[in-house]
């Protein structure tokens, strides 16, 4: 391969780890072309770039990049998934495609905000809900507490509005 080649790939690699926010290697050995055409359009869909990548290559774009340890996932065939948008999106495709296809796809690790994950931190990973649902809980325990402050407030007012219900009835009924 010549030198420009070369370049031009380290560069693109470089691009993709600076645009990504989660990188998740993989062996890639076993799979077939076809289903390497279907894990890359299925990983699309949730907003992540699969890539064959040559091992050296992508240790001097991390370098280059300030990801020192993502060299440590780089031995053997590899595959990196790089997920643009929600990181927990990334590793819930992936261990999909592997459950669903019962793929010989492996996870062999990642990397998500300089620190190298293991293949069972990938896992845990791919087990945390979305963002919007993580949201969702937070704004639900913010909510909580102040349904059960309105609650204490209106129910001395409540009381009151019984006690002039039920001594309205009583005039109501009492003879004249």
């Amino acid at each position: 391969m010549k030198k420009e080649d070369k370049a031009k790939i380290i560069e693109k690699i470089q691009g993709d780890l600076s645009k990504s926010k989660v990188m998740i290697a993989a062996d890639y050995r076993g799979l077939s072309a076809a289903e390497m055409t279907n894990l890359r359009k299925q990983l699309r869909e949730a907003g992540v770039v699969f890539h064959v990548v040559k091992n050296t290559l992508t240790k001097l774009a991390a370098t280059k990049e300030g990801k020192a340890g993502l060299e440590t996932l780089l031995k053997g065939p590899t595959a990196i998934a790089f997920g643009l948008k929600d990181e927990a999106a990334t590793a819930k495709a992936l261990v999909n495609y592997i459950r669903s296809t019962r793929s010989t796809l492996q996870i062999k690790g990642g990397f998500l905000s300089q620190k190298v994950l293991t293949p069972a931190e990938v896992q845990s990973l791919a087990l945390l809900p979305s963002k919007e649902v993580l949201i969702g809980m937070v704004i639900g325990q913010i909510k909580a507490p102040l349904y059960g402050i309105v609650g204490v407030l209106a129910a001395p007012m409540r009381g009151l509005v019984g006690v002039l219900q039920a001594r309205a009835k009583q005039m109501e009924a009492a003879p004249q």
